[in-house]
């Protein structure tokens, strides 16, 4: 699935946690209804069976309490995309990523294997730490293959490790470094990768035992100067495994070069033609150390860009239409979700993680934070179905963003001061959710519930208010509009 992906390292965040974010989009020509929901374990099944591939896979007997973001209606398979376990780890899966020929050519994809259908529901239940996610699901890729190139993200209070596909049993990870954030489009995209550590120590960087062996005998490695790969420090995995197609051009590196104009606007140049760094550029870095302290709102503005302030601006007004709209924008419309999961390692682990969710089109969606160790998540958020009803977080977002798309330049303003006042809300609702944590230990997990129920009346009340103003500005912009002071 198309998507745009930031991480952001413990040391880059406002307050000391890990943030791990992702935009799910769908493919063209469709939308995936999407809900947030806790699967229990004795909801998780014993054997798996892949709806898309047929694969079954026996599962662990001890799966943990997990959150989720599957689709509404289960025909394709679970997709599960983004959740917290009971031992606050987190996992996104996935980023659909590029590769290359030479690299499909010689660990061709696998019809029968796992995949973006699969992943959450038969890795997120089972893990530990950050680490341990990626050691299960880089066994389970040796094991059953994949049809698909994807990237994953794997999270807990002290690391964020990334883990890409390679071909059709092969991976890389890398842990990502604590001052630093990472920008992933739908492209491969760590660059320079350690195989000695990752063959050896494994400190920052983990592979198939046999990557070394498997670039060697494809002709993979690209670099002028040839050594023992076993020993290389910094190996170019982009030029290897990845891809520099035309399309990336319009449709990948376009979204990289956004979050990194934003989070960096004074390391680089980002702008004109003599720009360092261009939105066609092949070369932008994997991650980069933020000028300032990253914040989730930073996160939803970056993952909900439409380029603002740039020429490419498909809302922007006196643009040049040469340029208006000329590449992909990452708050597009076929948005279904953006998952945050914070995990905060200043407090117990009791109430460590929070999932801010957003559903819809993100141009026009607010984040709305909930703490993830619950038995139950709010109905206005869980009960999505295929009927369309302003009763569902995510079908009043489809319906605010289609009526005010149309009328940006009236509905905008009301958009804005919604946002804010959803995510005041929500950091106000935590502050006080924390403070009282501690007094109700004995019922904890019911006291959480409670307080995401609060703070989920709250934003049905004022997503229905924002629905009534959009609604007004779309239908005074009607086309057949007419009064008897117009004739």
């Amino acid at each position: 699935m198309p998507c745009t992906t930031i991480l952001v390292g413990r040391k880059a965040s406002y307050d000391g946690s890990t943030m791990m974010a992702r935009n799910e989009d769908s493919g063209a020509g469709h939308f995936s209804e999407k809900k947030f929901i806790v699967v229990r374990p004795e909801d998780q099944p014993k054997v798996y069976q892949s709806v898309i591939s047929k694969a079954v896979i026996p599962l662990p007997d001890n799966p943990m309490r997990y959150t989720a973001v599957p689709n509404a209606l289960p025909t394709s398979g679970v997709w599960g995309e983004a959740g917290v376990n009971t031992c606050n780890v987190a996992m996104s899966e996935t980023e659909t990523i590029t590769s290359n020929p030479r690299v499909l050519g010689a660990d061709p994809l696998v019809k029968s294997g796992i995949g973006e259908e699969d992943l959450l529901t038969i890795v997120l239940p089972y893990i530990h730490s950050a680490r341990e996610g990626v050691l299960r699901l880089g066994e389970l890729l040796e094991t059953y293959g994949t049809y698909e190139m994807n990237g994953i993200g794997f999270q807990d209070r002290d690391e964020i490790w990334w883990f890409e596909t390679i071909g059709g049993h092969h991976w890389m990870a890398k842990r990502v470094p604590d001052d630093a954030y990472v920008m992933m489009p739908n492209q491969q995209g760590i660059d320079v990768f350690d195989l000695k550590d990752a063959l050896h120590e494994g400190k920052a960087h983990l592979c198939s035992k046999d990557l070394a062996d498997f670039i060697r005998r494809n002709h993979l490695n690209l670099a002028m100067e040839e050594g023992d790969l076993s020993q290389e420090e910094a190996f170019d995995a982009r030029a290897a495994f990845g891809s520099r197609d035309d399309a990336d051009h319009v449709y990948n590196t376009p979204r990289a070069w956004f979050m990194g104009r934003y989070f960096n606007p004074r390391t680089e140049s980002w702008d004109g033609p003599e720009a360092y760094f261009r939105p066609d550029s092949d070369d932008l870095p994997w991650c980069l150390v933020p000028e300032k302290k990253i914040t989730p709102e930073d996160i939803k503005y970056v993952l909900s860009s439409h380029y603002q302030g740039t020429p490419f601006d498909p809302y922007g007004k006196h643009m040049d239409p040469t340029q208006q709209g000329k590449y992909r924008v990452i708050g597009i419309n076929r948005n279904n979700f953006v998952a945050l999961t914070q995990i905060r390692p200043d407090l117990p682990e009791g109430y460590r993680s929070l999932q801010w969710i957003a559903m819809g089109s993100n141009p026009f969606n607010a984040f709305v934070p909930f703490y993830a160790n619950v038995d139950t998540t709010p109905a206005y958020f869980a009960n999505t179905g295929e009927e369309v009803t302003t009763e569902s977080f995510y079908w009043c977002n489809r319906l605010v963003a289609a009526l005010a798309d149309a009328h940006y330049a009236k509905c905008s303003s009301w958009i804005e001061r919604y946002q804010k006042q959803i995510h005041a809300l929500g950091h106000q609702m935590i502050n006080e959710g924390d403070a009282l944590a501690e007094q109700n230990l004995e019922h904890l997990s019911a006291f959480l519930a409670d307080r995401n129920q609060k703070l989920s009346d709250a934003v049905q009340a004022e997503t229905q208010k924002l629905l009534s103003k959009v609604l007004f500005e779309a239908s005074m912009g009607m086309k057949n509009a007419f009064s008897r002071s117009d004739a």
